[in-house]
Order: C-alpha cells, then sequence, then structure tokens
C-alpha cells in the first residue's frame, strides 16, 4: 500500500482566524533539561508525593523524583500519552490516542480504560483530563476526525470537531461543551467555581462555569492568542498556566480563508513540506478572573521547544514538550 492511499481525506471548512494580540515579552529564564525514556513528554503532573509523571511518544508512562532525577518506566499505555491529570483516589488519568481516557494504578502499573467511545464512535483524540472535588471528571476531545499522527488533519479543515465531556461515577459521559477548535488543556480554577479549557487552533481560553448563576455556560477568559495554547495547570496562587506550542503562522491563518482545494493539497504534500511549528519555548500565566497575562517566559533554546504541559512544583515551573525527548524547568516566575 502506497503512503498516498494511507493518508485519510480532510474536508477542509473556510475559516476566518482570530485576530492576534500581543502578550507582554516576558523575556528568558535558565532553564535544566531531563531527558525522558521514550521521547517528547507531551504532559507533565505532580502526584501528592512531590513525584514528577509523564507520557512518553513510545507510550511509556514515566514517573521521575521530585527533583526530576531518576526517571523510571512504570507502565505502557500501547498508544500515544497526552495529557494527564491525577485522581481524587490516586490513580494516574490518562488521555491516549487513539485508545481513550485510561486510568493507570500507580502502585501495580495496570491501566484500566474509562472511555473508549462516546456514542457509538471510537475516541480517537482524547486531549487532557481533570477531576472535580464532586467525583466528576472531565476531559477534552481535540477531534473526532483524527487521531494525534494526523494533527495536522484537524487544523488544515478547520472545523469546529472538539469538545469537553463529562465523566460520572455511574459511567455516563456527558457532552457539555462541543463546537470547539481543537480542544486541549483543561483545569479548574482554585476556588472550583470554573473549568478553564483551551482551544489550540481558536487560540483562546475560556471558562465553563461550574457553580453560580453561569452554572453550565462558557466566558471567555483570554482571547486572541498570538500563540497556540496547549495543556494548561493551575498554580499554587490561583494563576492559570499555559503553555503555548507555537505562535500563531500568518500563512495558515490566511489559507484558511481560501479555497479549501488549497488545504487539500497541502495536505497530500511530504511532510516536509507541509506548515512546520516554530521553535520557542513559551510559558504564560494568566489571571483566573481578568485573563491578564501576569507572568511567564518567552525565549529560544538549542535543544529545547514546542512546550505542550506544565505545572509548578517546588519552587520550579516544570514544561513537557512535543519537540524532543526532554523535561525542562525554570525558577517559578513570581
Amino acid at each position: 500500500m502506497t503512503r498516498r492511499s494511507q493518508i485519510p481525506p480532510i474536508d477542509p471548512a473556510r475559516w476566518q482566524a482570530p485576530p492576534v494580540e500581543p502578550l507582554p515579552d516576558f523575556g528568558p529564564a535558565a532553564l535544566t533539561l531531563v531527558a525522558i525514556p521514550g521521547g517528547e513528554p507531551e504532559d507533565v503532573v505532580v502526584d501528592a508525593e512531590g513525584y514528577l509523571w509523564t507520557g512518553a511518544r513510545d507510550g511509556g508512562i514515566v514517573r521521575l523524583q521530585p527533583d526530576g532525577t531518576a526517571p523510571e518506566v512504570i507502565a505502557n499505555t500501547g498508544g500515544r500519552p497526552l495529557g494527564l491529570g491525577f485522581a481524587r483516589d490516586g490513580r494516574l488519568l490518562i488521555c491516549d490516542s487513539p485508545r481513550g481516557l485510561l486510568a493507570l494504578d500507580t502502585t501495580t502499573g495496570r491501566i484500566e480504560p474509562l472511555v473508549t467511545s462516546i456514542r457509538g464512535r471510537q475516541l480517537i483524540f482524547c486531549s487532557n483530563v481533570t477531576q472535580t472535588s464532586d467525583g466528576a471528571i472531565y476531559f477534552t476531545e481535540s477531534t473526532s476526525a483524527f487521531t494525534i499522527d494526523r494533527y495536522l488533519g484537524a487544523i488544515l479543515e478547520a472545523r469546529p470537531r472538539g469538545a469537553l465531556h463529562r465523566l460520572d461515577a455511574d459511567g455516563t459521559v456527558t457532552t457539555v461543551v462541543d463546537g470547539l477548535y481543537f480542544a486541549n488543556g483543561v483545569t479548574p480554577t482554585a476556588d472550583g467555581t470554573a473549568l478553564v479549557f483551551a482551544e489550540t487552533q481558536g487560540r483562546r481560553l475560556s471558562k465553563y462555569w461550574l457553580t453560580g448563576p453561569q452554572a453550565g455556560s462558557v466566558t471567555p477568559l483570554a482571547v486572541h492568542l498570538p500563540a497556540m495554547p496547549d495543556n494548561l495547570s493551575t498554580g499554587a496562587d490561583g494563576r492559570i498556566w499555559c503553555a503555548m506550542v507555537t505562535p500563531a503562522n500568518p500563512l495558515a491563518d490566511r489559507l484558511a480563508a481560501r479555497p479549501a482545494v488549497l488545504r487539500k493539497m497541502l495536505w497530500r504534500l511530504p511532510k516536509r513540506l507541509q506548515p512546520s511549528a516554530k521553535a520557542v519555548v513559551w510559558a504564560v500565566a494568566f489571571d483566573p478572573d481578568t485573563g491578564a497575562a501576569v507572568a511567564g517566559v518567552t525565549m529560544r533554546h538549542p535543544r529545547f521547544s514546542m512546550a505542550t504541559g506544565l505545572v509548578e512544583s517546588a519552587d520550579r515551573l516544570w514544561l513537557g514538550s512535543i519537540g524532543g525527548p526532554y523535561l525542562g524547568s525554570i525558577a517559578l516566575p513570581r
């Protein structure tokens, strides 16, 4: 079978990309790298004892000491682990493409599938996950049409095939927000009143309200971002950390507004001729109420780029990446 026949078709829509508004240039920071077996640690989280956890491109789930030393492969999903989050009972929740939403018993290494399909279709691009205080598990789906290996197809299509879902204790899955442009990171606000979620292609952060008079509705938090937001985490002081995987691409924005045939042709080109992400290190913390950018890092590094996940641990900010085999860390910006 030829490569051309293996490429799934795309169905592009004409789409007007959001405008770009600048963010503060928070400048560089001293970056420490830790090699991760299996490479490309997409997300990074911290357990109750301070251990770091990440997922590698080869399917490995890797645990590190609180200081980032001694990486150890605990399990393998058999797919591609993406966003991670800890459940209240200590299990590691794993978004995997194409396996769905999984849970890892961190003491035995046993992996259990939680959600593999939604309304009869396979969940092939589960993206990020969190559990709220009432026990509900919320997870994002970037697209219903492609796996992570074909993510560019979703970007070129420019169709709102992403969603935010809720998994209840009885196994019921409810779609609480749909029509999202490449849904990605999700994290609760410190007070538990809302979830903040990212749309990578929509280049915005929004709130899904859990309590109060706006419960069940969505309001904007930070819009017109100049980069593609990826995974999110909530800092100790309540600020919302966002990994900015790559700056907005003006050429891709122009193509989205033009006839679909151009993007269909681009999709069929060899990968080396397709658009590539600009290699930067970019992370921003947003005020959870106003959406103002209040801290961050903006820089280039010869061995680290394309930050996709991040978490505070002690006095460090840890960064995951799909741009190489490393986790990175910097002194926590104040």
